[in-house]
C-alpha cells in the first residue's frame, strides 16, 4: 500500500465500497423429443467472481431465474501439517502443486477447493422449474472461466448450455 498513488488508493476504496460486479453469458438449445431445437440464452451476474450469483435462462416464451453455486470446500491449512511429517515440508522434492503456487504448497490458513460443479435453479412467472448442472472449465474461476452443462425443465423439456470464458 505503501507505493500506492493517491488516485490508486482512491480507485481501491471505492472499489471495495462498491463491490465488484461480474457478468457473463451462455448460450444453449432446447430439445424434446419429436421438435426441433430452439436457442436459449443465459445471463449470470456474481459479486464473488462467478463463484455464486444469480442466473436468467430465456427462452423462447419463457424466462426462469434464480441462483446458482459452485460446490466447494475448506480445508484448513493446519490439516495439511501432517502430510509433511517425514517429509521435507511442501513436498519440494516431488513436485506437485505446479508453478502456480508460490511458494509451492498453499500456506494460507484455508485452502478453497473448487469442485467445477455448479447448481442451479430456477423459475419461471408461470411457476415452470428449471434444474441445471455445470462442469466448469477453469473452477477457481467460477463461472467467469466458462464451462458446460445440461438443464432440465419440470415438464423433462432439456437445455444444453455452454458458458464462454470472460
Amino acid at each position: 500500500m505503501k507505493n500506492l498513488t493517491r488516485p490508486g488508493l482512491q480507485l481501491l476504496i471505492l472499489m471495495a465500497l462498491n463491490g465488484c460486479t461480474f457478468t457473463g453469458t451462455g448460450e444453449g438449445q432446447m430439445s424434446r423429443q419429436g421438435a426441433s431445437d430452439q436457442p436459449v440464452e443465459f445471463v449470470w451476474k456474481s459479486t464473488d467472481a462467478g463463484i455464486t450469483g444469480t442466473m436468467t435462462a430465456s427462452l423462447p416464451g419463457d424466462v426462469f431465474e434464480g441462483r446458482f453455486f459452485q460446490i466447494t470446500s475448506l480445508t484448513k491449512g493446519e490439516l495439511l501439517d501432517p502430510l509433511w511429517v517425514h517429509w521435507r515440508r511442501g513436498w519440494h522434492d516431488w513436485p506437485y502443486w505446479g508453478s502456480s503456487w508460490s511458494p509451492p504448497y498453499p500456506t494460507t490458513q484455508f485452502i478453497t477447493h473448487y469442485s467445477g460443479k455448479v447448481v442451479a435453479t430456477l423459475t419461471s412467472q408461470t411457476g415452470q422449474r428449471m434444474r441445471c448442472r455445470f462442469h466448469l472449465s477453469s473452477p477457481a474461476m467460477g463461472m467467469r472461466g466458462g464451462g458446460e452443462g445440461q438443464c432440465q425443465l419440470s415438464d423433462d423439456r432439456l437445455v444444453r448450455a455452454v458458458f464462454s470464458a470472460k
